[in-house]
């Protein structure tokens, strides 16, 4: 793609990103940060709205933020919480997570946004708004992609590759005919940005009683966000919203509206399920809110767009760079959708708790959340999915155990194992002694030693998942491994 023009009389990029979200944001970013031309483009004016409706990072993003240098400046913005609570029965302390983000950050969506678009400028991503996408045509060398301006006239942009993190309604979906299978999940759900006069005991409230539902967390600027249903009101998303309606729910729900005033936003919503039956047609892949939507329970959706570009991100990198191993590519789709599945299937399920009419089924839900509170397994697994620490991917038949699984935050002689992925490369950590010839090969790895005494030898991709291990390794083993991924290494 080098020298080529568009028709705007730019150099074409090597990858377009569509959509400045957070799940482009982070992608658009890890790409120019190792030097691979992006352009981001976006329907909207150059704005960062306030009105934006994720609130949480679990621990999971969390830790990737550090792995990017960012998680500290987002944890001194928000608000950490050291317990889930999902219901009255289920009421889970986060303390034990093996993280090093062992609890939720409180946060707008809007705040993670900033500082997101911040690095990607930074980092050198062309960015190009009130640029709608109307058309796409892919061949075997690229993708082009028909854009108009805020002229209102159309133009051509070009790319090796195009991933589409558009959201819902996704352009870029639609262009590669996907189709968005699902269904709407829960109806007239209310939205609002208020003050209170009293404050919550704590940090996120939330409850289902009766008809109703309501969640409240603050914002760092004195007002709090809202969102409640009623199932005994369930009206279109244009009816107007005022704030006795958004009282009623909370009063419904909580027991207590604590004296709410002065909105300065309200809104009605509907929350879909769905999912696209592909992440990848060609040249073109999607992400976050393109590829899956989830409901609002859990606080995952925000945090699956992000793991999204995450994983694909450094798989882009190498391709574009001419170092993907074989069918690497194909791997976002193994990795990512099935657990996008098991997301709505987990949001879903909390929804369909929280919904629960008949009082047998809401004495089924008490029992069910007391259950998962009582016993470690299925308590350790919900919350593992929730935060995203307890996901894996498939693993060769034969591999060793950690393959495939998270890594966590390894103390390294050198520092930390999310301190070493700040380079963007693969880490391979040996066994303290044992050393590797440093030249230009082995410029794709970083080596690292364990602090500890342990022996096994570990190839950390740069997502933070381990792509191979070995309890007894030579120097051909590792050599093997690094040219499987594709990492050029002197050993």
């Amino acid at each position: 793609m080098n020298g080529t023009q568009d028709t705007t009389g730019t150099a074409s990029p090597a990858v377009i990103v569509v959509g400045s979200g957070p799940t482009g944001l982070l992608l658009a970013g890890d790409l120019a940060a190792a030097g691979v031309p992006v352009t981001l483009l976006e329907k909207r004016p150059h704005e960062i709205s306030n009105l934006s409706r994720a609130l949480v990072l679990h621990a999971r993003t969390l830790e990737q933020l550090d792995a990017r240098g960012l998680a500290d400046e987002l944890e001194a913005k928000g608000r950490t919480l050291d317990r889930l609570r999902l219901f009255a029965h289920l009421d889970v302390g986060l303390d034990k997570l093996h993280s090093r983000y062992n609890h939720l950050l409180v946060l707008p969506q809007y705040e993670v946004e900033r500082v997101l678009e911040r690095r990607a400028i930074a980092a050198g991503v062309d960015f190009r708004f009130e640029r709608e996408v109307t058309g796409l045509t892919q061949d075997a060398d690229g993708v082009s992609l028909e854009v108009r301006g805020p002229d209102g006239e159309s133009s051509t942009c070009r790319a090796a590759y195009v991933v589409g993190a558009d959201g819902l309604h996704s352009p870029v979906r639609k262009a590669v005919g996907l189709p968005f299978p699902g269904k709407s999940a829960i109806r007239s759900l209310v939205l609002a940005d208020v003050k209170l006069a009293e404050k919550p005991a704590s940090v996120l409230t939330v409850n289902a009683a009766g008809d109703a539902f309501a969640f409240i967390a603050p914002f760092a600027d004195g007002y709090y966000r809202v969102i409640g249903w009623n199932r005994a009101h369930n009206v279109p998303d244009s009816e107007p919203l005022d704030l006795d309606e958004v009282k009623e729910i909370t009063r419904l729900a909580l027991g207590h509206d604590y004296g709410m005033h002065d909105a300065r936003w309200m809104s009605r919503f509907h929350s879909d399920e769905r999912q696209a039956p592909a992440y990848r047609v060609g040249r073109v892949f999607l992400a976050g809110d393109a590829a899956h939507v989830h409901t609002p329970a859990g606080a995952q959706g925000m945090n699956t767009g992000l793991q999204d570009a995450v994983n694909l991100s450094w798989k882009l990198v190498a391709a574009v760079q001419g170092r993907a191993a074989d069918g690497l590519l194909d791997t976002y789709q193994a990795e990512r959708h099935p657990i996008g599945k098991a997301v709505l299937r987990s949001s879903g399920g909390i929804v369909r708790l929280a919904m629960a009419k008949r009082p047998w089924s809401r004495a089924g839900r008490a029992v069910l959340a007391s259950f998962i509170g009582a016993v470690p397994l299925v308590r350790d697994k919900a919350i593992g999915q929730i935060t995203g620490i307890g996901y894996s991917y498939p693993a060769p038949k034969g591999a060793h155990p950690m393959t495939g699984h998270r890594a966590p935050d390894i103390a390294l002689s050198e520092g930390r194992l999310y301190e070493a992925l700040r380079e963007g490369r693969f880490v391979l950590i040996a066994p303290e002694g044992v050393e590797y010839k440093e030249g230009d090969g082995m410029g794709r790895a970083v080596v690292a030693h364990w602090a500890s005494g342990r022996r096994t030898t570990v190839l950390v991709r740069p997502d933070g998942y381990v792509a191979w291990a070995a309890d007894e390794a030579g120097a051909g083993d590792v050599r093997v491994a690094l040219g499987v991924w594709g990492v050029e290494a002197a050993v």
